[in-house]
């Protein structure tokens, strides 16, 4: 067993969620979102580092990793024991980040979503993105869609992972999962080749560039029920996100195109709690009005369009963390601080509180950890 597998297993056994490798650097953890240097490793040099690196990826991954500077790849060591790698350099020297997997699939309210979500799981076709910053939960959420899809659907489902984080099982679907690096050499390409697998349900792992954004819209707009992800804050900016990806010439297109396909978008957020960490999103419904202010370009207006619209399942980032606070998910100065809008938060912990059945439903165990 190699150094870096050792270390993989003293990141399970301190209930870690991330490792991380660098030169001149004892190994540190991140244990309940604090960074823990390994005191009894001595600080690795460039020769260990880069034999982690080895020992952490297959050789067509090392490969990709010398040719672009960068990889992502998932290594097992057995049950419940799988962790994502990100092999990098810095400074021209490796590096390596290693974010422990949670491989057991969970329902949505297990993870504290909104029931709401389980719609996704229906659309016939069309684009969901699930949006937010590296770590806030998003492969989680998507797994657990399309764990719900192939436990109730007869679909042909294809995913195209950088790396395969959740290991499906065919159920009443029939789930293909893809491996950058592995399966194929980049997503555009992948997804076009999808096209002609006979797919119901396409699964992108990030919209990374420009060409994958484009074939993803081609795939929603054929009547495929298209998932993705984009690292951005909040339901608004995944809109401008996306049509900000491409040329001034062919924005108004994207605009109209986006209008058409666009089904959801799920913005979030993983918050500290008592229980370990709690979900906090934005969930945008593409409504006719939402429609058309994505088209006429508009989205300056579409939280009104959330605040406005809960009736029909939409939720604001505020709305979600006064709702976690009165269940007693979350602390509620960890929420003020969270807050982007501290008078709306204000005015929805109002409400809620004023209700006869605001209670508070403390959980019995953790819904996000370590991931």
């Amino acid at each position: 067993m190699s150094g870096a597998h050792d270390l993989l297993r003293r990141c399970v056994e301190a209930g870690a969620s991330d490792l991380h490798l660098g030169c001149g650097l004892r190994p540190t953890l991140r244990v309940d979102g604090v960074l823990r240097p390994l005191d009894d490793v001595a600080p690795l040099d460039e020769a260990a580092v880069e034999a982690a690196v080895r020992a952490l990826l297959t050789p067509r991954q090392v490969e990709a990793f010398v040719a672009r500077r960068a990889v992502d790849a998932a290594v097992s060591l057995g049950p419940g024991q799988r962790f994502r790698v990100n092999a990098f350099t810095e400074r021209g020297r490796p590096a390596v980040a290693v974010r422990r997997l949670d491989e057991r699939l969970r329902a949505l309210d297990e993870l504290r979503l909104p029931p709401s979500l389980a719609r996704l799981a229906d659309l016939d076709e069309g684009l969901v993105l699930v949006v937010g910053p590296t770590g806030s939960g998003k492969s989680t959420t998507l797994a657990t869609i399309i764990d719900l899809i192939n436990r109730e659907q007869a679909a042909h489902v294809i995913t195209l992972e950088d790396p395969v984080e959740y290991e499906h099982t065919s159920r009443r679907s029939v789930v293909r999962q893809r491996e950058l690096h592995t399966d194929f050499d980049a997503f555009p390409e992948a997804l076009r080749a999808a096209l002609r697998e006979d797919p119901d349900v396409l699964l992108v792992g990030e919209m990374r560039d420009r060409a994958t954004m484009r074939a993803a819209l081609m795939a929603a707009e054929t009547g495929h029920l298209v998932f993705s992800t984009l690292h951005t804050g909040s339901a608004v900016g995944a809109a401008e996100r996306l049509v900000g990806a491409f040329r001034s010439t062919e924005r108004d297109a994207v605009r109209h195109q986006l209008s058409l396909v666009l089904r959801a978008v799920v913005a979030q957020r993983l918050l500290p709690s008592p229980q370990g960490r709690v979900a906090v999103v934005e969930v945008l419904w593409a409504t006719p009005a939402v429609a058309n202010l994505i088209r006429t370009g508009k989205t300056n207006q579409l939280r009104s369009a959330m605040e406005g619209g809960a009736a029909g399942g939409m939720l604001t980032f505020e709305q979600s963390l006064a709702d976690a606070v009165v269940r007693g998910w979350l602390a509620e100065d960890e929420a003020r601080r969270a807050a982007r809008e501290a008078g709306a938060l204000d005015e929805r912990l109002r409400i809620l509180r004023a209700r006869p059945a605001a209670t508070a439903r403390p959980a019995s165990s953790p819904a996000w950890r370590p991931a």
